[in-house]
């Protein structure tokens, strides 16, 4: 027996010899995609992202920016209406609460920063040229200044008269937002950075799953108070409004920490770690 029949007679999945034509089609329906059609369909989405006009792109990123404020709201909603449970206790269950703004804007395609850091990275790794780079820049400075727009302007929503319960969780969750050192914050946002790009990575696989898969990540975000920039720009962005907190506060305490420890999580540890794995698959096919 030659080597192509006897790997034609071992072959599994799709091109199992032992399956008629629709059954080849319902394996393929429902195998899971290798690694490097992931980092293609993330790639096209990117390649689309660069292709927008800028002003599309500011829309969109302020449409997100102001889906982010939901987390807060929803969070210090149900925390409010379980302080009668035990700190803890109440804290993973209004963390429930955290996932809303993101299943918002993953699922209604807004722009998002920590999202398009790895999206956006890809094609730059790919064609490693200074115009997808410059371009990728132009991206990354419009999407990062609609977001945290959006959320001020939500903030600012936020700031006129709710009831003395709300307003006592809104303060209390937003005040977290400051109160740790620059390295604690940077390293808490790499992590929320690395679990927001690694979200992006599972979608193209999670078919009708895809509410579940933000869901559960987004949640161990929340849970565990790590930093993202966006959702907690929002929070920070309300105690200065409120007068709670300084702009420098905001700036240096919040912003300045978060944003480097997002950009860490999403571009090296998973968009360049996850590109240097296919990279030589791609060269192969080149």
């Amino acid at each position: 027996m030659s080597q192509s029949a006897e790997t034609n007679e071992h072959a599994a999945g799709p091109a199992s010899p032992h399956l008629d034509d629709s059954e080849r089609d319902q394996a393929s329906a429902h195998s899971s995609p290798r690694a490097l059609v992931i980092h293609e369909i993330i790639r096209e989405e990117g390649e689309a992202a660069l292709a927008r006009r800028p002003l599309a792109l500011l829309w969109s990123a302020l449409a997100a920016g102001l889906s982010m404020g939901f987390s807060f709201y929803t969070q210090a909603t149900l925390k409010s209406k379980l302080s009668a449970l035990p700190e803890d206790t109440g804290s993973l269950l209004a963390a429930l609460g955290y996932c809303v703004g993101f299943i918002i804007v993953m699922l209604g395609r807004q722009q998002l920063f920590t999202e398009s850091t790895l999206t956006v990275v890809l094609p730059v790794l790919t064609h490693r040229n200074l115009k997808t780079l410059m371009a990728a820049l132009r991206l990354w400075l419009i999407v990062l200044v609609a977001n945290i727009a959006g959320t001020w302007i939500f903030a600012g929503l936020l700031s006129f008269p709710v009831s003395a319960e709300l307003t006592a969780s809104l303060q209390k969750l937003a005040g977290a937002t400051i109160e740790a050192t620059f390295a604690a914050t940077t390293l808490k946002a790499v992590f929320a950075g690395w679990l927001i790009a690694l979200t992006v990575w599972l979608l193209p696989n999670s078919r009708s799953a895809s509410v579940l898969i933000v869901g559960i990540i987004t949640y161990v975000v929340g849970a565990c108070q790590l930093a993202h920039v966006i959702a907690g720009s929002v929070e920070a962005a309300y105690l200065v409004i409120g007068g709670s907190a300084a702009f420098s506060d905001y700036l240096l305490r919040f912003f300045a920490p978060t944003l480097l420890g997002n950009t860490v999580g999403g571009m090296a540890l998973v968009g360049l770690l996850n590109h240097a794995s296919i990279a030589p698959e791609m060269k192969g096919r080149g």
